[in-house]
């Protein structure tokens, strides 16, 4: 078995091969390396590219964490050091997470939160130091999370009640939100903490009209406290956590669209509602709102951002979820709109997928529904998407889906999309995708086409039946 070592060892090493033999930190670095792997050491757990003070041979992200500490017991150095300090901990953190790792280990989360703690406490707070603090705990945090604690928590709910009086406090709040945000990640437990707290409710009045970058850390605060992500745990809350945020901020949200130009806030918008509409009360007080009328003049007034429609189309999707409400869908006029994305953004094919899916969810089981998209003319645009992504296994499989789902009720469709081709497409997808070749072979049945159906499983009775 290889021996291994610990990284206090090694940086020991380095601060010996500095301090004793006057070396540079990186002829120690690489003399320390040579001595441990001439012994027969295996050094794969140890951080080689730790910055090295020159002067005193320790590791710089040791000595600034220390350096903080020492502050926060004794204030034996000014704001300005201590800011400077803050600044290298938060580009050592940002340069990987085994520097993160360390630090953690080193003790640095415990500092700035009491660092942070202190300086909320006072009189005036310094807001270049919280912004600081706010900054490295950031950097420290990124796919850390465990780090996140009630202590943490409590700060950023102070964080939060802060009155945004200035653009130096809104900078404070946005810095609070990210932190919120990787707390969120792979990490059910700090979920549902969070979800305990009054943050919520601290969060939901920063909703407003001219905040747009406030706007898109709220949504993605939002978007991940309903995420279904830490394998950690049998069964997350995601879905109730949905209901608990849409309850307080879906019909704000809402609300908001029509205030907002940016197409990248429209789209987090979009995406936040569309996580958010998990039950079918939800999608109708969207409908009962207006929502349907603003989505659809969003889209058509923005067909050429790709990434805005796309989540209009999966939000479109989701709300069809609810049969009254897909019905209101179709007869306010989704298809023309379905129809022209697919025409103008026919060689994107997340586009192509999205707006397939979304034909193929308004479209089920209902006979009115394919009609008024065939009308449309739609059915030649499907084809022709379906001609140029041929390799493309999701746009295939959506393709299929749609075109099963209008024509299954509607057989006198058959005839026009046999004539535009589309059985020998979809023959080809089935022979280049044969993992959805059931998908394909489902569409070609429905169309009337010659397939060969395959009997999955035929059972062997023990007795036989009497005819």
């Amino acid at each position: 078995m290889a021996k291994v070592i610990s990284q206090d060892t090694f940086d020991d090493v380095v601060k010996e091969n500095v301090v004793e033999f006057s070396m540079t930190p990186s002829e120690a670095k690489e003399e320390t390396i040579k001595q441990f792997e001439a012994q027969g050491i295996n050094l794969a757990n140890i951080i080689k590219d730790l910055s090295i003070n020159p002067e005193s041979g320790k590791p710089v992200i040791n000595e600034t964490v220390d350096q903080i500490k020492e502050h926060i017991g004794q204030k034996t150095v000014s704001t300005a050091q201590l800011l400077e300090q803050l600044t290298i901990l938060d580009a050592e953190c940002a340069k990987s997470l085994a520097h993160r790792v360390l630090a953690g280990k080193n003790g640095a989360h415990d500092s700035l939160i009491t660092l942070l703690e202190q300086t909320l406490s006072s009189d005036s707070p310094n807001e270049d130091l919280i912004k600081k603090c706010l900054e490295a705990v950031n950097s420290l945090t990124n796919k850390q999370p465990d780090l996140f604690d009630a202590e943490a928590m409590a700060v950023v709910l102070k964080l939060l009640s802060l009155e945004q009086n200035s653009s130096e406090r809104e900078e404070i709040t946005l810095l609070t939100l990210q932190w919120l945000q990787k707390a969120c990640i792979m990490h059910e437990m700090n979920r549902q903490n969070i979800m305990n707290t009054p943050a919520l409710k601290l969060m939901k009045p920063l909703l407003g009209k001219d905040k747009p970058r406030l706007v898109r850390e709220l949504t993605a605060v939002f978007r991940f406290l309903v995420l279904d992500d830490d394998i950690r745990v049998e069964f997350g809350c995601a879905h109730e956590h949905a209901r608990q945020i849409a309850n307080e901020v879906l019909l704000p949200l809402v609300e908001l669209l029509p205030a907002y130009q940016d197409p990248n806030v429209l789209a987090d918008l979009l995406l936040t509602i569309g996580t958010l509409a998990v039950r079918q009360e939800l999608c109708t007080a969207i409908d009962e709102a207006g929502g349907l009328k603003i989505v659809f003049e969003i889209m058509s007034n923005n067909l050429g951002e790709v990434r805005l429609n796309r989540e209009g189309l999966k939000l479109l999707r989701a709300l069809a979820g609810h049969d009254s409400v897909k019905a209101h869908i179709v007869q306010q006029g989704v298809a023309p709109i379905v129809k022209q994305l697919l025409e103008t953004h026919q060689n994107n094919e997340n586009i192509v997928a999205a707006a397939l899916a979304c034909i193929t969810t308004l479209t089920l089981r209902v006979k009115e529904h394919s009609a008024a998209f065939f009308e449309t003319g739609i059915a030649e645009v499907i084809v022709e998407a379906l001609r140029a992504h041929p390799k493309h296994k999701i746009v295939q499989r959506n393709g299929a889906w749609a075109i099963r789902n209008m024509v299954s009720r509607s057989r006198n469709q058959c005839e026009t999309w046999i004539s535009y081709g589309v059985e020998d497409l979809l023959n080809a997808a089935m022979t280049d995708h044969p993992s959805v070749e059931q998908d394909i072979k489902a569409a070609l049945r429905d169309l009337g086409c010659n397939v060969h159906l395959r009997e999955e499983w035929t059972g062997k009775a023990e007795k036989k039946i009497a005819a």
